[in-house]
């Protein structure tokens, strides 16, 4: 598979796991597979992020910086050589320049929501806003984004097989990627699946925003049922 130089040493065990399920999700999302056959890179702006990655992996690699763009943003990165989980991300469907071709990617039913954690700490986002135009108005929306619309179309058949939630799919005209997104009652069945009892590792920005959209829904609640006593 294009192999070069010296044979690499093994650097992560490859053993599905709870942790290897959410590392395989970031590396969808995140990451990037040379065609030299055994380097793998992961990249993100949040520290935390590469902290996660590392820890899922065992991996205790020196985090190097990269500035890209005219803004010249900055964002922290991981590097290694290994041929063997190399050829085993290729061998589930992850491939070198997978962004706009990646498609179905062989999970074990069993981790599929870490790694839908991991493609959600990744590329995924929530947001909520009020409608002022009903009384119960407090809305809001779990996403995944990606320049493929294989792997949207995978995620969304995957999701619907084992949740029985539909979801629906934007396709902006000025952005190079597609959304697939959950409302209010189907993304609570998604957050309940991706944060289960065995969610140790997850971007805590991100979670800490959901806590906050779940609490304010819960109040929201409260105050709805509060008027309806008082009037009916």
């Amino acid at each position: 598979m294009g192999l070069r130089g010296p044979k690499s040493k093994k650097k992560v065990e490859i053993s599905w796991s709870h942790d290897f399920a959410y590392a395989v999700g970031l590396i969808v999302s995140d990451g990037c597979l040379y065609r030299t056959g055994r380097y793998i890179c992961f990249t993100s702006k949040d520290k935390e992020q590469i902290d996660n990655f590392q820890k899922a992996l065992n991996l205790n690699i020196p985090i190097g910086v990269n500035y890209s763009g005219y803004k010249n943003s900055m964002a922290y990165r991981v590097q290694f050589s290994d041929m063997y989980l190399w050829n085993f991300l290729n061998d589930i469907g992850i491939y070198p320049n997978k962004s706009k071709t990646i498609g179905s990617v062989k999970i074990p039913d069993k981790y599929f929501f870490d790694f839908l954690r991991g493609v959600f700490d990744g590329d995924g986002s929530i947001y909520s806003y009020y409608d002022k135009r009903w009384r119960s108005s407090f809305l809001f929306y779990l996403s995944f984004s990606s320049a493929s619309n294989k792997f949207i179309a995978w995620l969304q058949k995957t999701i619907k097989l084992k949740l029985d939630i539909n979801g629906h799919v934007d396709n902006p005209k000025k952005k190079s990627c597609e959304q697939l997104k959950y409302a209010k009652k189907e993304a609570l069945v998604l957050i309940d699946s991706m944060y289960n009892k065995n969610a140790k590792l997850f971007l805590s920005r991100k979670k800490l925003k959901i806590d906050h959209i779940l609490d304010t829904m819960r109040k929201h609640i409260d105050k709805y049922l509060s008027l309806n006593d008082r009037y009916y």
